[in-house]
């Protein structure tokens, strides 16, 4: 029976030194890791607790000297926060409800229906990732212009759908599903519908979890496509109003902006954080 080889052996584990040497070790490098992450968030949050003249300070101060919390209600009502959060909800929930059906419905069909042509179809799917997108942006600004879609959630929704990295994420997830699963569902008088809603879906939650925050977080962070497709500043989102209205704004009340814009994304990960784990773990092991 071979045996793993590891950094540190098990005789030197059994030792009372070996042991306390490895988790000096390992305790040291996962505060320094835990450390080298963490820092800038707190700077960030603490950033937006001093005055203006503390955080242009130089040496800057690790803890602030006077805490004021009118740096985060500054933020909430200067920079019209609650518009701008409500803008971006809408324009990723629709996004993300887009692709989540029309990605997942491509997917099974090269996946289990076996269309003709099927294999050329997913080979210039996976091409367009060979694409800059940059060189994508004018051509869909020009047909979101001409369908007469600026300044509409649509102009984000519908480019959203044609993900082909989302695609084939769930098309290699469905390939892994056991064919006899769906033969026995068949046999029972099930259709391709009832079959994809009833026996697929439920069994591909991690994968569909991990699409789910790709989705949601690509459309959050994007930054040049909203700024072209609305010129109308009350319903831009959060990204592109941060910048637009940070002119004659104190740093410390951008600072709290920021704040406030990433806690949605970081909450939707720690509630989410099982099924975004399982689902990766399930692609590495199943891919």
């Amino acid at each position: 029976m071979s045996s793993t080889r590891t950094l540190v052996s098990p005789a030197v584990l059994a030792r009372p030194r070996g042991r306390a040497v490895y988790w000096t070790v390992f305790t040291g490098v996962v505060l320094l890791f835990a450390l080298a992450f963490l820092f800038p968030v707190y700077w960030m949050v603490t950033g937006a607790l001093k005055s203006p003249d503390e955080v242009a300070r130089t040496p800057p101060t690790l803890v602030p000297e006077d805490w004021r919390v009118s740096g985060y209600t500054d933020a909430w009502e200067l920079m019209q926060l609650p518009t701008h959060l409500w803008n971006t909800v809408v324009q990723a929930a629709g996004a993300w409800l887009c692709q989540l059906v029309f990605c997942t419905a491509a997917a099974y069909a090269l996946s289990k229906l076996k269309p003709v042509f099927g294999t050329v179809i997913l080979g210039g799917i996976l091409a367009t990732l060979m694409v800059p997108a940059q060189a994508l942006v004018v051509p869909k600004y020009l047909t979101v212009a001409d369908l007469g879609l600026l300044n509409d959630p649509l102009a984000i929704w519908l480019p959203a759908v044609a993900n082909a990295f989302n695609l084939y994420l769930l098309k290699r997830f469905f390939d892994q599903i056991p064919r006899d699963v769906l033969e026995a569902a068949e046999m029972d008088g099930a259709g391709r519908l009832r079959v994809l809603w009833s026996i697929v879906l439920p069994m591909s939650r991690p994968v569909l979890g991990v699409v789910s925050i790709f989705a949601l977080v690509a459309v959050w962070q994007d930054f040049l496509w909203p700024l072209m497709v609305f010129s109308d500043t009350g319903k831009q989102p959060i990204s592109v109003a941060l910048v637009q209205l940070s002119q004659n704004i104190p740093l410390t009340v951008l600072i709290a902006a920021m704040v406030i814009a990433s806690i949605p994304m970081v909450a939707l990960f720690l509630v989410f954080q099982r099924h975004i784990i399982a689902g990766i773990s399930a692609g590495s092991t199943k891919g």
